[in-house]
């Protein structure tokens, strides 16, 4: 059952990381301009992060379901979230990559940032936490979502590894320019900081 809760929890995330959000878009954008290395490195650090940030959210879903507003302060947090990535990348859209200035720390302080400012994961494991907790999927203990934890991190590595390795392949195929990648990066992070803001519109004001 241990073993089964451990490939739960790579599945459950990997599948997670899957749609472009602010994290798989800044692992692209790292693995563009800075490397394979940088992003790596990145990666890591978020991952370690993402292992407490399961734990945590898993074991006080409980408390976090009880809280009515929790999906509007998540809407604006992104919105913020969003649109502060979204300018950031658009600024520095025309600037050429910079590998050497970029030190291991830079990203390694990056993943771990990131690591913390993702709530879009709270109602996530919300969700898929209920989900397989009420089916039995996995067990509910202390040491069990330790190990399902673990196994969350490394679903996210994995994906966000692949994220990485796909970026530089495509743009070694594609032959594309930073600035039009770090351009189009720049208008993901604006259409998605624009989706939150439309949401909490609608329903604050047209959803009775």
């Amino acid at each position: 059952m241990i073993f089964l809760t451990f490939f739960i929890g790579i599945i459950a995330n990997f599948i997670g990381y899957i749609p472009p959000g602010n994290i798989n878009l800044s692992v692209v954008q790292i693995a563009i301009n800075r490397g394979i290395k940088q992003s790596l490195q990145f990666i890591i650090a978020f991952s370690c992060v993402e292992f407490f940030f399961t734990y945590f959210i898993m074991n006080a879903a409980d408390w976090l379901s009880q809280q009515l507003n929790l999906s509007t302060i998540i809407d604006w947090i992104m919105m913020v979230l969003f649109g502060t990535m979204g300018v950031i990348t658009w600024i520095h859209r025309k600037k050429a990559p910079e590998t050497k200035k970029n030190s291991d720390r830079d990203s390694i302080k990056y993943g771990i940032l990131l690591g913390f400012l993702n709530p879009v994961q709270i109602p996530f494991w919300m969700i898929t936490g209920t989900y397989l907790i009420t089916h039995e999927w996995i067990e509910t203990g202390r040491f069990a979502l330790v190990i399902f934890s673990i196994g969350s991190a490394a679903g996210a590595f994995l994906c966000l590894f692949i994220y990485a390795k796909s970026a530089r392949y495509v743009q070694s195929k594609l032959a594309l320019s930073n600035r039009t990648i770090n351009t189009s990066i720049a208008v993901l992070f604006f259409a998605f900081a624009a989706y939150h803001i439309v949401k909490q519109v609608y329903l604050t004001f047209f959803k009775h």
